[in-house]
């Protein structure tokens, strides 16, 4: 709940609005700034490369003007830092730079043109905490250059020397990849590599290309262009430069800048197979742009970023995807900048769902926004009596509204068809965006199911008690979580306020009162009903259930990701929790592991004589001011308030005094306080207030 308390405290500062009123929401999608700070580099930049790996990770590289060289930095779901302890890890000048990460996250590639009076191309790898410098690419003068890594951890560099060269590192040495100078010149070369090992170049020479290899390929392998001829007529020179991006079934993206007979204006093409087919609307920019970038999610969404060349806004940029008639439209405002951005780049959070901007104005600021699915699409009603029905439920989860796909299961029970903290409905076994979250048994929503989570020690107590003082962290090592716990320890407490020593809350009371944990009946009832067997049944039934793998309690590592499924039940086991296994030949609903261990959570609505629509007509409107707030906040219900419950941003509970539907904060210290009222109808509402 509390991991990103910066960027929390940026939304409600710039007015991020979240109003639930009679089942209905309001929810603006706004860009807030990543670790809650506007200037990630520590002066003037250019040439930015953001990378983010699937846990969630950022990695931003950049001509750093402070020191004359190319900078690293990691932002690792709390704060910015540099990688290596310190800024400039090049020679000397980086003018020209790429980044790239390994599939696994542990190995980050960078390379930077050697600054004059030297030439050639750098390659430096970070891997645990120190840079070690690979033998140059190239000695070579070189510009425009990129880099990928492929599934097996192999580093491959494309340049603008010798007309377009790539090259792989392997065994100690670089190879070429294919015919040197294959695509006429390599301006503002890019370079990505599929699943597929296939190994994907675009550049601007006599319009926008893409050619392909793959990565097992010598010397003697020539590349081939993809659709046989240039993919459109696009403008080159200054800024007008191409990017490439690849979807989750590698379908190829690019975004490019029309020649001048198309105004130099903003347009997207994918390859079908066949040819080069038009993205949404031509030549959609309303004026000439500069300085594009692209990201495709993995279900196919492209998003694009292009700075505006003309007119009075001059360079600033924009974010811009498709509405439902295919007409590219702005995202999260007209303009991202506040004055000129150049050297935009943009890439997808996959392990939380966010689209990602880097762009130099003056400074390097990143940026990201939420690609959750706006609540105003979803109805909150409950799928039909037939097995298969899809219906959808708003809620609040990590501070914002959601709104998740729900299912009639053949058992005939209610569930969410995703899982708690996914992006979407799977739409494989291993879609990334279809995981969700890793609870720790007995715990809630305080950030530590995350991904990306950091790992820390046990508490003291170790107990639902004493994780206030974890700050979201994922708990592992010796002694485990909840190590000491009993047969009658718990995970059924509705909110905070039931949180002891034996009582964890249950994260699916985050729907509502009449959402729950599966239990291990509920779970053999759905297994017997669906027939499933094996993770592919169990993606091919009702609630699509994908391989999200599990977290070690040990080491907080990652094991059977995109392989085996692990859900939770609400009931206890002799080794601490029960859970749902679905293995490469068998689903065990009696399945039990330590508490500590992080698996997946996909709750359950076991009753449902009112639909989700009855049930939040009955909820009483509720209101807190003002806020920010410096001393008493008032509170509206149409419900009698029976319990207040205020805690601080790391889970501690504050001592308040509640009397006439006023809450006295005089005593607080400034800072972000959660406001948890239940009323007399049973109903909980949530509310986060500003203490000035």
């Amino acid at each position: 709940m509390f991991k990103d308390l910066h960027f929390v405290i940026q939304k409600i500062r710039t007015g991020i609005a979240l109003l639930t009123v009679a089942g209905s929401c309001i929810y603006a999608q706004q860009w807030e700034n990543v670790g809650g700070i506007q200037d990630v580099s520590a002066g003037g930049s250019s040439f930015n490369n953001l990378v983010i790996d699937n846990s969630g990770n950022y990695y931003l590289s950049y001509y750093d003007v402070s020191v004359a060289k190319g900078s690293v930095q990691k932002f690792n779901g709390n704060s910015w830092s540099y990688l290596g302890g310190t800024p400039g890890v090049t020679t000397g000048t980086a003018t020209y730079n790429s980044l790239s990460v390994s599939p696994n996250g542990n190995s980050i590639y960078y390379t930077n043109q050697l600054g004059y009076p030297g030439s050639g191309m750098e390659v430096r790898l970070f891997t645990g905490s120190l840079w070690s410098q690979l033998p140059n690419a190239t000695e070579n003068p070189v510009n425009y250059q990129a880099s990928a890594v492929s599934s097996d951890n192999i580093i491959f560099t494309y340049g603008s020397y010798g007309s377009g060269t790539v090259k792989r590192y392997f065994g100690g040495a670089w190879a070429q990849i294919g015919n040197a100078g294959f695509s006429g010149g390599a301006d503002f070369a890019e370079m990505v590599i599929g699943t597929n090992n296939t190994i994907y170049t675009c550049n601007v020479s006599g319009g926008v290309k893409v050619y392909q290899n793959s990565t097992s390929a010598d010397s003697t392998h020539n590349w081939t262009l993809v659709g046989g001829a240039a993919a459109a007529a696009a403008s080159s020179g200054e800024q007008y430069n191409a990017d490439i991006a690849l979807d989750g079934a590698n379908t190829i993206f690019i975004a490019y800048v029309s020649d001048a007979a198309g105004g130099r204006k903003l347009n997207v093409k994918k390859f079908d197979g066949n040819s080069w087919v038009q993205v949404g609307n031509a030549n959609f920019s309303e004026g000439s742009v500069q300085h594009i970038a692209l990201a495709v999610t993995g279900s196919g969404t492209p998003y694009v970023v292009a700075s505006r060349f003309e007119n009075d806004n001059f360079l600033r940029n924009t974010v811009y995807k498709l509405d439902d008639s295919q007409n590219w439209v702005p995202f999260g405002g007209d303009f991202v900048s506040d004055g000129e951005a150049k050297y935009n780049d943009l890439a997808i959070d996959k392990a939380q769902n966010y689209l990602v901007l880097a762009y130099s104005d003056n400074t390097t600021k990143v940026k990201r926004i939420s690609l959750n699915l706006n609540p105003l699409t979803c109805s909150n009603t409950d799928p039909g009596a037939n097995a298969g029905d899809v219906g959808c439920v708003t809620f609040m989860y990590r501070g914002q509204q959601v709104a998740y796909t729900t299912v009639r299961g053949s058992d005939g029970k209610i569930w969410l068809q995703q899982n708690l903290g996914s992006a979407q409905v799977a739409s494989s076994v291993s879609d990334a965006n279809s995981y969700g979250d890793l609870f720790q048994w007995g715990r809630w929503d305080d950030g530590h199911q995350l991904r990306n989570s950091q790992v820390v020690q046990a508490p003291s107590p170790n107990t639902p008690e004493g994780t206030g003082t974890t700050a979201g962290g994922y708990i592992a090592g010796s002694p485990a979580w909840w190590a000491g716990f009993s047969g009658g320890d718990t995970w059924n407490g509705a909110s905070i306020a039931d949180v002891n020593a034996s009582v964890g809350v249950d994260p699916c009371k985050a729907i509502g009162p009449d959402w729950k944990m599966p239990s291990q009946t509920d779970w053999a009832t759905l297994v017997s009903s669906e027939g499933i067997a094996n993770p592919a049944t169990a993606y091919n039934s009702h609630l699509k259930l994908p391989a999200g793998g599990f977290r070690s309690s040990s080491d907080g590592n990652f094991t059977y990701v995109g392989q085996r499924g692990y859900f939770w039940s609400s009931d206890t086991s002799s080794s601490g929790g029960k859970y749902l296994y679905i293995g490469t030949t068998i689903a065990n609903p009696s399945a039990g592991a330590m508490r500590g261990q992080g698996a997946s959570v996909r709750c359950i609505k076991p009753t449902s004589s009112l639909s989700t629509s009855d049930i939040t007509l009955n909820k009483a409107v509720v209101g807190v001011y003002p806020n920010p707030t410096k001393e008493i906040l008032m509170v509206k219900s149409d419900a009698a308030i029976e319990k207040v419950n205020v805690t601080n941003a790391v889970g501690q509970r504050m001592n308040v005094q509640f009397s006439d539907n006023q809450i006295n904060m005089t005593e607080l210290p400034s800072g972000l306080y959660i406001v948890e009222l239940k009323l007399k109808n049973g109903q909980i509402v949530s509310k986060k207030i500003i203490k000035d």
